[in-house]
């Protein structure tokens, strides 16, 4: 077990995030490129070498047994936020920390589950981990997450031998923060719900059950919280019993040789994608509107570079962390690191180990980018505007490969509130659609969940209107919503919502105050809003916030539009009347910004 616990809080050792001396991550920067578990080269544990066509045997079968991990999560989670929206990860290991598959998860999560392994072995000790242990992180600084995103994972034996690790993280709703639902005002860590730095729930198979208890008590929905841990332990209980009938089918030695080949694949087919981009270095800067606490806005920076078969990210220039909880933890940030260098290099592979390789991320502890304990961190739309403040950089570089900004943010919503049918708390989300941004060949798409989280889905409005107070009176894609161009930004969304019952409507957007980029002579479209109380003398418009409702209260949402690419003077006539016709573009639009007057 790793550290002493002085001044309220967790030994941070040399690296102020909390976390045990591991000789990476105290200059802020990850090391993705130097973790090989020991292996050299092209060889096996025995020195061996495997046919290709196997290789690709054993790996569709690892990803299938990840896929069935995700099936049972899905079937068996008690939350809307995991079985609808798809607000999850899942990942396989080797025995040294290798990532082997992943299921279809959200985007976000993509190799996040990475940095949260490593950190919970090295707290817990491979000494101590046994057969049937489940073991459960949600410490901000090593999970890579917020504290409400729960990682269990569970090592996987063979023949006594330890040979792999299983990993799930999931959202759930509640943990004992300061408020129900979301936090959108913390100043520490300590704020943001009951913390588990890497807690056996379950011991050598068998539930541990003052863990459990303790769980249950400080949750203000305790039925969802432990049926969705226990979705989780079942779908890592899935992934043992195909993970050990794979090596029970084709003997360990082939497994691992198959795991070996596929690991330096990914890196060598990362590698030589990198090799073909545009060589350089890109800087690019936006803002989010504030961090919850004051209204002043928040510098992004970041400096991404591509050279030598090597993709560097570096948030240097940006904010210092701030007192609000919008701070992201290391792991969050490499995470969305990795979504950016997997959609340039092997967009339609598998993910393993070796395509992260070539990765580094440079963010100073204690900064925007790298919160250190007890630093804030509920908030995690940082994370969501930087993947496109990333895509900004490059698209310096190669504008002929990107689209334009993509909303610019995700338009996220929450109602919390007693239901009068069952006298029970409920708190559900939604993270609405946006328009995609044009690409140099074609449009954006319309009213889409964001690049950041394209594998989640949106909430169904059966599902928000069964198990809230919401009405939804209107849902449309909105008119002229999209930015302009030789190819036009995709359009967003209007939501019109009435509350039957009381309660706290949370909107959580980050992106109101500025526009989603254009490129190539684009034009920006609208950010997003919200509207509290329309056509009232209330009537306010706010980003991220918690309002209080009563019955026959409105709200409304205006969801962003992409940006558009090239001069909208340049688009196809026939394509300007299309977008006329379907009421993407008004005849006004048409005359004023695209130039058509027959329309």
């Amino acid at each position: 077990m790793s550290g002493r616990y002085d001044n309220g809080g967790p030994d941070t050792g040399a690296y102020g995030d909390g976390g045990p001396d591991t000789g990476a991550y105290g200059d802020g920067r990850s090391d993705a490129g130097a973790r090989d578990g020991g292996r050299t080269r092209g060889a096996t544990r025995d020195g061996g070498r495997l046919d290709g066509a196997t290789a690709e045997v054993v790996r569709s079968y690892l990803l299938a047994a990840a896929e069935e991990m995700r099936a049972t999560l899905i079937r068996t989670s008690f939350n809307p936020v995991i079985y609808e929206v798809h607000d999850f990860g899942m990942s396989m290991y080797d025995a040294d920390l290798r990532l082997v598959a992943e299921a279809t998860g959200l985007t976000f999560f993509l190799g996040a589950n990475d940095f949260s392994l490593r950190k919970g072995v090295e707290y817990v000790g491979r000494e101590n981990l046994h057969p049937g242990d489940v073991v459960l992180l949600n410490y901000p600084y090593w999970n890579a997450a917020h504290a409400y995103d729960a990682t269990l994972f569970s090592p996987v034996f063979h023949g006594g031998d330890l040979v792999g690790f299983l990993c799930v993280r999931a959202h759930w709703m509640d943990l004992g923060a300061k408020d129900p639902g979301y936090v959108l005002d913390s100043t520490d860590m300590h704020q943001e719900g009951i913390i588990f730095p890497g807690t056996k729930v379950f011991s050598r198979g068998e539930p541990n059950r003052e863990i459990i208890e303790l769980i249950r008590f400080n949750s203000r929905m305790p039925d969802l919280v432990i049926g969705d841990l226990n979705a989780q332990v079942a779908a890592l209980r899935t992934g043992e019993r195909r993970l050990l009938e794979i090596l029970a089918k084709f003997g360990r030695p082939t497994v691992e040789a198959a795991v070996q080949r596929m690991i330096e694949d990914g890196e060598a087919r990362t590698r030589a994608a990198l090799a073909e981009l545009p060589q350089g270095s890109w800087t690019a800067v936006d803002w989010l509107d504030d961090d919850g606490i004051t209204d002043d806005p928040v510098r992004m920076q970041v400096t991404v570079t591509i050279t030598d078969g090597t993709f560097t990210v570096d948030f240097a220039g940006s904010s210092p962390a701030t007192p609000g909880p919008i701070n992201m933890p290391f792991g969050a940030t490499e995470a969305i690191c990795k979504v950016i260098l997997k959609s340039l290099t092997s967009p339609d592979e598998p993910s393993n180990f070796g395509t992260t390789v070539p990765l580094e991320v440079r963010a100073e502890p204690g900064t925007l980018f790298h919160a250190v304990y007890p630093q804030p961190t509920f908030t995690l739309w940082t994370g969501i505007v930087a993947v496109e403040l990333i895509l900004k950089a490059l698209a310096q570089g190669m504008p002929d490969r990107l689209p334009a900004s993509s909303g610019g943010d995700v338009p996220g919503f929450m109602m919390v509130g007693v239901h009068p049918d069952t006298g029970q708390m409920f708190a559900v989300s939604n993270n609405d659609p946006v328009g995609w941004g044009a690409t140099p060949s074609h449009d954006g798409m319309n009213a889409a969940t964001h690049v950041s989280g394209s594998t989640g889905r949106i909430t169904p409005i059966e599902v928000l209107e069964a198990r809230t107070g919401m009405f939804f009176e209107r849902m449309e894609m909105r008119e002229d919503s999209g930015g302009a161009g030789r190819h036009r930004g995709g359009v967003g969304l209007r939501r019109d919502i009435r509350f039957v019952t009381p309660g706290e409507f949370l909107s959580v957007i980050k992106k109101t105050r500025s526009r989603p980029w254009a490129l190539q002579g684009g034009l920006e479209p609208e950010p997003n809003q919200v509207v509290v109380f329309p056509g009232t003398e209330r009537e306010q418009r706010v980003s991220t916030k918690r309002t209080k409702v009563e019955i026959g209260d409105r709200i409304t949402l205006l969801t962003a539009g992409g940006g558009g690419h090239g001069d909208p003077r340049e688009r196809d006539p026939e394509l300007v009347r299309r977008d006329v016709a379907e009421g993407y573009v008004s005849r006004a639009a048409a005359r004023d910004v695209y130039g058509l007057d027959d329309v």
